[in-house]
């Protein structure tokens, strides 16, 4: 149309995002009637992690932590909102360039909800509802940014009412046909119309969202955990030992309280399985498929396991660590019920998101507590780590063994299926290397001189002790002298002149030390401050020093001194030395030896001048 021409660009760029606006709003509320991981926003971030290679999704991981999701869903949504900019300007030459643009992003978004690997029939009716809204709202706003000239228009500006009447310079057109005015001059913009309309575009879309919100609020999960009533378990777990958890000010506590565990999966969006509807099937290499309900989980033998979980992302001294008490069933018992064949090595798990993860069966079938947890420190477990069902494997990382949400159990061999994982570059079987942590003192926190405490812990590393094993996070943490795992460290701080006080600065050895891929993070984690502290422990270098419930050696300045100036380390070790009763200091000798020279110069100048 060439009424659109007269649009300025900044009217058809404000347009087309609103439009987009609604677009989204009316595709959100219909995906959250259907299904929430229907919403095409939703669906592009999932295709963008799974098409994103694994280097950049540690570095997402490292940086954003747990807000990687929602960094990822705010910069697709604000591209969206750049390119429906776009198409509004392109919309001013002609409404169906903007229409076709918005099409060509429908067809984006279909082909990334369609192709998830739980995508319905349904599913793609969101996107197109959608598409539809979006294209009625930008043409609806292009109409109404535009009038036939010869009508009688307010004054915005000026914030007039009346209507605007050319001024003695500017002759009236009124009167002349209307045939006789070529291209642009037949219209003119009418900026308060767009503004009206642009307002109710925005309420349609506010409107919108907040329904779905509403709408996808309705937590199956949240509802249904409330109504468990957990049984108790044939073997509990035993009482954690005493000086376990030392309730430090700074120092992460022995158990990992549920809301602050942490979290790394794919899912954009928590599923929400409703245990009534939850299924468990295991087929593939066995004898016999079974397939167990969620009461037939209650009711079997339950167990009862303090376990740690950690992420391969995990750098050395990193967050992405904690330990939980656990109840569910053995992994072994269920398995043994199917009858496992000689010829399986992998249980290839998948999540109701599609998640898929690969676990090695001799790992799960050696005697240690591997479960199919429901419950998590007492309490069901929370939506987002899992319910109704999870996996938790001792001495894995959680790429390879903690599938959430767990429906679907395949028997068979690495040399036949691929989880998520293993294409992307991370290794097969993913064994946890130990690692240890400085928690106290903290990046960056001021250490005073003198004498400062030293707290951190390690783990976590799986020992087999029979049955069920152990797997649990060590403990380097203040205490008294003598009493095991609360053994108190302390170490000499120095301090230079003018200087009474230092940061400790946590950073590993350059080469020494490797990032996650493929198979874990290695290396040294040390906190450090020149001339003042030095500690360091080795991931993986701690289990020589290790017996159960019993602190590592921290190595403290006087045993590893840090990289200084020779004069400084020269002095730093003379004054460390403690002479013994009428042994003379090193330092004062040479001292001493200065002070004669200087007076046997000074005495010889004065021969001199006599």
């Amino acid at each position: 149309m060439d009424s659109n021409k007269v649009v300025p660009a900044w009217a058809g760029a404000l347009a087309g995002v609103v439009a987009g606006a609604v677009a989204l709003g009316v595709a959100y509320v219909v995906a959250a009637v259907l299904a929430p991981d229907s919403f095409p926003v939703v669906a592009v971030a999932d295709a963008v992690v799974d098409l994103s290679p694994a280097p950049l999704k540690d570095w997402a991981i490292r940086t954003f932590g747990e807000s990687d999701k929602t960094v990822l869903v705010g910069g697709v949504s604000v591209v969206l909102t750049a390119v429906a900019a776009v198409i509004g300007v392109l919309s001013r030459r002609s409404v169906r360039l903007g229409q076709a643009g918005l099409a060509l992003f429908a067809v984006v978004g279909l082909l990334a909800v369609l192709t998830r690997p739980d995508a319905g029939a349904l599913d793609g009716l969101s996107t197109v509802v959608g598409a539809l809204a979006g294209s009625w709202a930008l043409t609806l706003l292009l109409g109404r940014a535009v009038t036939p000239a010869g009508e009688a228009r307010t004054d915005v500006l000026a914030g007039e009412g009346s209507p605007a009447r050319p001024g003695p310079e500017e002759p009236a057109e009124a009167g002349r046909p209307a045939v006789m005015r070529a291209g642009a001059q037949l219209y003119a913009f009418d900026r308060r119309r767009l503004m009206v309309g642009v307002a109710g575009g925005l309420a349609v879309a506010g409107a919108s969202g907040l329904a779905g919100q509403v709408l996808s609020g309705r937590r199956v999960g949240d509802t249904a955990r409330a109504e468990i009533a957990l049984p108790r378990p044939a073997t509990p777990a035993a009482p954690l030992p005493r000086g376990a958890d030392l309730r430090l000010d700074g120092l992460s506590p022995f158990v990992t309280p549920n809301k602050d565990f942490y979290r790394v999966d794919t899912a954009i969006v928590v599923p929400q399985v409703d245990p009534k509807d939850w299924t468990l099937r295991i087929h593939g290499l066995v004898d016999r498929p079974v397939e167990l309900t969620f009461d037939d989980l209650l009711r079997r033998p339950l167990t009862e396991a303090d376990i740690t979980l950690t992420c391969v992302s995990n750098e050395v001294g990193g967050p992405y660590v904690g330990n939980a008490r656990w109840l569910g069933v053995r992994m072994a018992d269920v398995l043994r019920q199917a009858g496992l064949r000689a010829d399986a090595d992998m249980l290839l798990s998948t999540s109701a998101d599609g998640f898929t993860c690969g676990t090695p069966v001799d790992v799960v079938m050696d005697g240690r507590d591997a479960l199919f947890a429901f419950a998590m420190n007492g309490e069901a477990l929370p939506v987002e780590h899992g319910f109704p069902v999870r996996q938790v494997v001792p001495g894995l990382y959680g790429y390879v063994s903690a599938t959430k949400w767990v429906v679907d159990i395949k028997v068979t061999r690495f040399d036949t299926d691929k989880a998520y994982w293993t294409p992307r570059g991370w290794a097969e079987k993913g064994p946890i290397k130990t690692q240890s942590r400085i928690d106290l003192p903290k990046q960056g926190q001021t250490v005073q001189a003198g004498r400062t405490t030293v707290a951190g812990g390690m783990g976590p590393a799986h020992r087999d002790r029979g049955r069920g094993g152990a797997h649990r996070r060590r403990r380097v943490a203040a205490g008294e002298a003598g009493a095991g795992a609360g053994a108190r460290h302390l170490a000499a701080v120095g301090a230079r002149l003018g200087r009474p006080r230092g940061r400790a600065h946590h950073r590993g050895e350059g080469d020494r030390r490797r990032g996650p891929y493929p198979d874990g993070a290695a290396g040294p984690h040390r906190a450090r401050r020149r001339d003042r502290l030095a500690l360091r422990q080795r991931a993986g270098g701690l289990r020589d020093l290790l017996s159960p419930w019993k602190s590592p050696k921290l190595l403290t300045e006087r045993d590893r001194p840090p990289t200084i100036g020779r004069r400084t380390r020269r002095r730093r070790r003379d004054v460390s030395r403690e002479p013994s009763r009428g042994q003379v200091r090193p330092a004062d000798r040479r001292r001493g030896a200065m002070a004669r020279l200087r007076t046997g110069r000074r005495l010889g100048a004065e021969g001199r001048s006599g």
